[in-house]
């Protein structure tokens, strides 16, 4: 069956798909567009079923904010690498997914995926067929939202590592400096009341070895110790940091000097926790030599 440029073009713009898949999408529908759609479709729908093993720990963070910084979303879209991470139709989804996500004031991953993407396809429809054109797995991994009767400070740095803060004043300089603050220090909580006993017994523990190996008397191990906890929980907790724009006052002294307290924070970063494939190139290459022997 001969397929008219015309017809590749109005499925290309359709569909998203490369010219020589709607050029064989149509040939295989003969000629019928509604039939080579739902081609590319299954096709893309069966390629992210084959690919969903695969680890996708690259990728990019999305931010979206309301425009009065009251209502905030963000989310991680991963891929496997960092190529398709920087591809248009990529970063395209990435934004659609997080916009839906705001809109709808959704943060459960499975949630979102039901949500409409556009007037004809679901956030997963649009994502196995991306996963069909691109090649590769590609995962909402997780997705925070956040409300605030203050203000939502917001950053995001080289699109791999993301902060929502949440205060309780409207200050949008003094949320824009703690969430920048946050993504350079990494802390644990806000305050030391907050980082879970089970962190702190463990962190003891290793303390106490490290005191007993000095021979000390216990009571000045004890001493040791105590002092190290006190130390440790003002450097993982947010109000006992420097400031990174002023390091001469700790956060704690930056909020007293705004009248503000942060509510909430939230920190992601592209990848963090996901174990990943090491691959080792020389080995790679005497492997594929071998193989063709």
């Amino acid at each position: 069956m001969i397929v008219s440029a015309d017809q590749v073009k109005l499925l290309r713009e359709r569909s998203g798909s490369g010219m020589m898949e709607c050029k064989k999408a149509l040939v295989e529908a003969n000629g019928d567009i509604d039939t080579a759609f739902e081609y590319l479709r299954k096709k893309g729908s069966a390629q992210a079923d084959k690919k969903a093993s695969n680890i996708a720990a690259e990728g990019r963070m999305i931010i979206k904010i309301s425009p009065d910084y009251k209502h905030a979303a963000m989310v991680e879209i991963n891929s496997q690498t960092d190529f398709v991470a920087k591809d248009d139709s990529f970063k395209e989804f990435a934004e659609g997914v997080a916009m839906c996500a705001l809109a709808a004031g959704v943060s459960d991953v499975s949630a979102i995926a039901e949500l409409k993407f556009n007037d004809s396809e679901t956030i997963e429809e649009k994502r196995r067929s991306l996963v069909g054109r691109l090649g590769e797995n590609i995962q909402i991994r997780r997705a925070h939202i956040m409300h605030s009767e203050g203000t939502i400070g917001s950053y995001l740095h080289s699109d791999r590592i993301g902060v929502l803060v949440q205060l309780s004043t409207d200050n949008k300089e003094l949320g824009k400096d703690l969430a920048m603050h946050i993504a350079a220090s990494c802390p644990r909580a806000i305050s030391p009341s907050d980082i879970p006993q089970s962190v702190i017994e463990k962190e003891r523990e290793i303390f106490t070895a490290q005191a007993q190996a000095s021979g000390k008397p216990n009571d000045i191990i004890e001493k040791m110790v105590e002092g190290r906890i006190k130390k440790f929980t003002s450097e993982e907790c947010l109000l006992g940091q420097p400031f990174v724009k002023d390091p001469s006052r700790t956060i704690d002294a930056l909020l007293t000097s705004e009248n503000a307290k942060v509510l909430s924070f939230v920190r992601f970063e592209v990848g963090e926790g996901i174990e990943k494939k090491v691959e080792n190139f020389a080995d790679e290459v005497m492997a594929q030599v071998r193989g063709s022997k």
